[in-house]
């Protein structure tokens, strides 16, 4: 009996950084997380999530956050985004991620990428978002 479509929840996983923001993208049925691309930080940062989170009908955003041993300025600007987001309706939620421009940079190097640093955070908000994944029972 095919699952119904109606109940797939989308989800969208974000690398919050100061110049780019990763995203990737997933469902609840495959509950495989995909590269989605990246985009400016800049002023119009929450209209460009907005968009996409309409266009793809996401349910649920995912910001990465280095909870341990993070950076103070990006937990707090990760969590400002997600505050931002909240307040227009959407679903949030946190993935504690330590390291994973580091992992991300290492899967790109072994995919043998040239230009790693154009890919890095888009590969980064695919490994928080499959932790996500991983971790919950949807």
């Amino acid at each position: 009996m095919p699952k119904d479509p109606t109940k797939t929840k989308y989800f969208l996983g974000v690398d919050y950084g100061e110049s780019k923001i990763g995203l990737a993208i997933a469902d609840s049925e495959t509950r495989i997380a995909f590269v989605y691309g990246t985009i400016k930080n800049d002023k119009e940062l929450l209209q460009n999530i907005l968009a996409i989170i309409k266009k793809e009908s996401i349910g649920t955003v995912v910001i990465g956050v280095p909870k341990r041993m993070g950076d103070k300025k990006i937990i707090y600007a990760g969590e400002k985004l997600g505050k931002s987001l909240e307040e227009n309706g959407i679903n949030i939620t946190y993935q504690d991620e330590i390291y994973s421009t580091k992992i991300a940079r290492e899967n790109l190097k072994e995919k043998e990428l040239r230009d790693i640093n154009r890919f890095d955070d888009a590969e980064a908000a695919r490994i928080i978002l499959d932790s996500f994944l991983q971790k919950k029972a949807l």
